[in-house]
């Protein structure tokens, strides 16, 4: 028997944009339409659609899945990744292509799929367990976990039309996720619910997929799909621009957005808004020479320059600049008021550059970005860019390297000294 639960051949998906909408018609037009159809397929023979009549969502993409697998699926928006899963859950049929799933699916697309608004939460749960081809007892025996997860038991006996987007997710995901599918269709709808319910749900698809089930998961979290995801799949204008382990698809596809020239050269430049009350407007990555530098040395201290323009007397004004790995973990921050509180009073109209010092040993070896806001802590947000400097360490002065064949595990870089409290080894009893 075949241990593969999702094979997908060349599936391909096209559809017609830009067309005028088609009034109703009467019962006469409808009649001579009809009979004056043949003669227009016959005129349309051999004649394709315009090209600026149609699109490809989803073009030759081909991948096998097997059964226990976790599959990330990422990609831009406007990539392709709802497409291809709407095509798996035979919501939309593929234009050219095919796709053999075996198994049970149980997919979470969007907000309220598969529920009917005039239903309450209670038969909405039976009627997806049917739709999933579930027996009513079993359905019984997962209610009260489907329940207690989704934490709306107050409302169960509402009719889901009432419902808040947010309570629509919870009994959406609970009902996906416990009526046990063999294979899980899970898209960034997850993104609706507030942080502790996206991090409970991340855990039970966790907990799923240490049952052996198989999933298929689409999201922009690129380090809930790096933690996930045993491999992932990146999309590019409907087509497979890379695939592999989930870890490294997530580095190349956050090197590749944030690689630019300027910005792997260790400085970027960002048109000033005057509108704004603050506005950032350079930031530059500086070796441990003095030179701007795309690559620095782990072993070596470096410097981060800041420029920015103040366009109207600020109060209370912050500068942060936060550090992340490749995969979007916030490795720390550092702000200019951190060490001088006096800093936060009133800043004058005018351009003002900055700078601060990384210690040698801090980031470990590999990627990282870096993130800039400027605002006033606990109010607003006067100018905010992620991830808008890309940049990397090298390691090229510790032993370390000799004792790896790629870099050592881990964020931080920290040399630690050891002290030996004997010089001899203890000698034990026999």
């Amino acid at each position: 028997m075949s241990d593969i639960a999702v094979r997908v051949e060349n599936l391909s998906k096209r559809y017609r944009i830009g067309g005028p909408q088609a009034r109703y018609k009467t019962l006469r037009e409808s009649l001579v339409d009809m009979a004056a159809a043949p003669a227009r397929r016959l005129r349309r023979l051999g004649q394709p659609s315009p090209d600026n009549e149609t699109i490809w969502a989803l073009k030759d993409v081909s991948f096998e899945v097997e059964h226990g697998e976790v599959l990330g699926i990422i990609g831009r928006n406007g990539s392709g990744k709802t497409t291809l899963l709407k095509l798996l859950s035979r919501i939309t049929e593929p234009t050219e292509g095919y796709a053999e799933i075996k198994g049970r699916v149980g997919s979470l697309l969007e907000v309220g799929t598969g529920f009917h608004p005039e239903l309450t939460g209670r038969e909405n749960i039976y009627l997806n367990g049917a739709i999933l081809g579930m027996k009513r007892a079993e359905i019984d025996q997962k209610f009260d976990e489907i329940v207690a997860f989704s934490e709306i038991e107050k409302f169960l006996d509402t009719p889901v039309k009432r419902y808040s987007s947010g309570m629509y997710v919870r009994l959406a995901f609970a009902v996906a996720a416990h009526l046990e599918p063999e294979i899980l269709l899970v898209d960034e709808v997850l993104a609706v619910g507030d942080a502790a319910f996206q991090k409970k749900c991340l855990g039970k698809m966790g907990d799923v997929a240490k049952e052996g089930r198989t999933v298929l998961f689409v999201s922009h979290n690129q380090k809930a799909i790096s933690d996930l995801c045993d491999w992932a799949v990146r999309l590019e204008n409907g087509q497979v621009a890379d695939q592999g382990a989930s870890a490294d698809v997530v580095r190349r596809y956050l090197e590749e957005q944030l690689g630019t020239e300027a910005v792997s050269a260790g400085h970027t430049t960002v048109v000033p808004d005057p509108s704004k009350p603050m506005r950032l407007r350079a930031l530059t990555v500086l070796d441990h020479q003095g030179r701007q530098a795309g690559e620095v040395e782990m072993g070596q201290a470096f410097r981060v320059r800041i420029e920015y323009d103040v366009n109207r007397p600020t109060t209370s004004a912050h500068v942060i600049c936060f550090f992340h790995t490749t995969d979007g973990v916030n490795v720390f921050g550092s702000g200019d008021a951190d060490c001088s509180p006096e800093r936060l009073g009133e800043r004058k109209v005018g351009r003002y550059i900055a700078e601060f010092e990384v210690p040698p040993f801090i980031l470990g070896a590999g990627g990282y970005s870096i993130s800039v806001n400027l605002s006033i802590p606990f109010r607003e947000y006067l100018d905010r860019h992620d991830s808008v400097l890309y940049f990397t360490v090298r390691d090229t002065s510790s032993m370390r390297r000799h004792s790896y064949r790629q870099r050592r595990p881990g964020i931080l870089g920290f040399d630690l000294p050891w002290t030996y409290v004997n010089n001899e080894p203890v000698q034990h009893d026999q």
